[in-house]
């Protein structure tokens, strides 16, 4: 059956937990404990003698035909509740500023109930930005279709579509939705058929080679690695827990997954063709520029993003931009890499 076709407590079902997704993430430690993003295993050779004007480096890039002014992606988060929409614009406001790309939330909820289409329509404040829709790939196992796909898009004129691969939280969730069987074939027919660029997207721990390229072949245009070290949506979903055995089982994966450095390499050696998005844990301007050396083509936050535009609106998420950016070009300026092409051949190093 049709996810539009669910009974009629599915939307309110959605909201609240859209709502405990956004509480959860604002108040409590969802962080990994121990295993990290294994960015800080690398480092690079200081250039005393760079060679290089500052003021020209350069940190614009060319994606899905639209021009960034910075590597720097807005992650999926948040959609379908007041607050969702209340973040959301502006959170796009300031990509719009600021020249960054923007992911939204799962549009399920939309979809399933239009008065929360609103809640993700963000096109009046941020007409130029690189916008992604966003649906859980594996409703694909659940009714949903092309029509929904594109339906997700032009809801909020997107550029491109993220099917997210959650199999980790949909497990740990009492009412998550578990058959990721069959998925592939289904997956490749939506990226044959949908007129806009379809994105694989993990959603915090990390896509391993083989699948890369297993998405690559299914006709997939660029992967979000979401690696391991950020967010834990286990730990979120731990937070959710109805009862003490399932916050159990939920918690016992609070280190479960590939860490970022090592998704972004894996997923750069399987699919060389492919852009790749570098997110989970991602804090600096230095880790930035570290993903990019490592293979990817930009890099994503979530968490710190959502913490800015809850506490500082527009000026604060734009802050935030802002000083990442400056990070990156100072770390461009001491490599000797005078753009992101340029930085993406210089060697990292392992730490001794």
């Amino acid at each position: 059956m049709s996810r539009p076709d669910a009974n009629s407590d599915q939307p309110d079902i959605h909201e609240r937990r859209k709502a405990d997704h956004i509480r959860i993430n604002l108040e409590e430690d969802v962080t990994f404990k121990q295993l990290t993003t294994g960015l800080e295993r690398y480092f690079f050779m200081h250039q005393a003698l760079p060679e290089l004007d500052m003021a020209a480096v350069d940190t614009s890039l060319s994606l899905f035909g639209k021009v960034l002014q910075r590597p720097l992606l807005i992650s999926s988060m948040t959609g379908g509740t007041e607050k969702a929409r209340a973040i959301n614009r502006v959170l796009a406001e300031a990509a719009q500023h600021t020249g960054m790309a923007m992911g939204l939330g799962s549009m399920r909820a939309g979809i399933e109930d239009p008065s929360l289409e609103n809640t993700y329509r963000v096109r009046d404040v941020a007409p130029d930005i690189l916008l992604f829709a966003n649906l859980g790939a594996v409703q694909l196992n659940y009714g949903y279709g092309l029509s929904h796909c594109q339906r997700a898009v032009d809801m909020i004129e997107a550029d491109a579509l993220i099917l997210h691969f959650n199999a980790l939280q949909e497990a740990v969730q009492p009412e998550g939705d578990g058959n990721f069987a069959g998925l592939y074939q289904k997956v490749e027919a939506i990226c044959r058929q949908l007129p806009v660029p379809v994105i694989a997207k993990e959603v915090g721990w990390g896509f391993a080679g083989e699948t890369a390229r297993r998405l690559a072949d299914a006709g997939v245009a660029a992967i979000d690695v979401a690696g391991a070290g950020g967010t834990s949506w286990s730990q979120v979903e731990m937070y959710r827990a109805p009862t003490a055995r399932h916050a159990r089982v939920a918690g016992a994966f609070v280190d479960w997954g590939i860490p970022t450095a090592v998704s972004v390499q894996q997923c750069h050696q399987a699919a060389p063709h492919l852009p790749i998005f570098a997110s989970g844990g991602i804090k600096t301007g230095i880790e930035v520029a570290k993903c990019i050396a490592l293979g990817a083509n930009i890099a994503g936050l979530a968490g710190d993003f959502l913490r800015a535009a809850d506490t500082g609106g527009v000026a604060g998420v734009i802050e935030l931009a802002e000083t990442l950016t400056a990070e990156l070009r100072v770390t461009m300026f001491v490599t000797g890499a005078t753009d992101l092409q340029a930085l993406a051949q210089i060697p990292l190093h392992t730490s001794f």
